[in-house]
C-alpha cells in the first residue's frame, strides 16, 4: 500500500484535511499533546493522585464523557479521549465548511 486511498487517488492525510479541514487538524494535533502530556504526568507521578488526565478529557468533551463510564483502565482512557477528539474534529470540519459556503445551499 503506497499512502493512497485507492478509490479517490488521494492520500490519507489529504483526505482527513479534505473532511476535519486545517483547523480540525490543528484541534486534533492539540489534542495528541495532551493526551501525551497526561499519559507521561501521570506515569512519573508515583503517588497516583495526578489530575492529568482531566485536560484532555475536558478538551474532547462531550465526546469523551460518554465513554468514560465504560470500565476503569488506560486503554479506555485512551479510546474515549481519541473517539472524543475524532467526533469534534468531524464537528469543527462541518461547521468549517458550512460557515465557508455562506448563503449558498450546494
Amino acid at each position: 500500500m503506497t499512502g493512497t486511498d485507492s478509490a479517490s487517488g488521494r492520500s490519507v492525510p489529504r483526505r482527513l484535511r479534505h473532511h476535519v479541514g486545517v483547523i480540525g487538524l490543528v484541534y486534533l494535533g492539540v489534542c495528541a499533546a495532551l493526551l501525551g502530556w497526561a499519559l507521561v504526568v501521570t506515569a512519573v507521578d508515583s503517588s497516583g493522585e495526578s489530575m492529568a488526565g482531566v485536560i484532555p478529557v475536558l478538551a474532547t468533551a462531550p465526546g469523551s464523557l460518554v465513554f468514560l463510564v465504560l470500565p476503569d483502565s488506560a486503554a479506555v482512557f485512551v479510546i474515549a479521549i481519541v473517539l472524543g477528539a475524532g467526533a469534534n474534529a468531524a464537528i469543527i470540519g462541518w461547521c468549517t465548511r458550512a460557515l465557508r459556503r455562506g448563503g449558498r445551499t450546494s
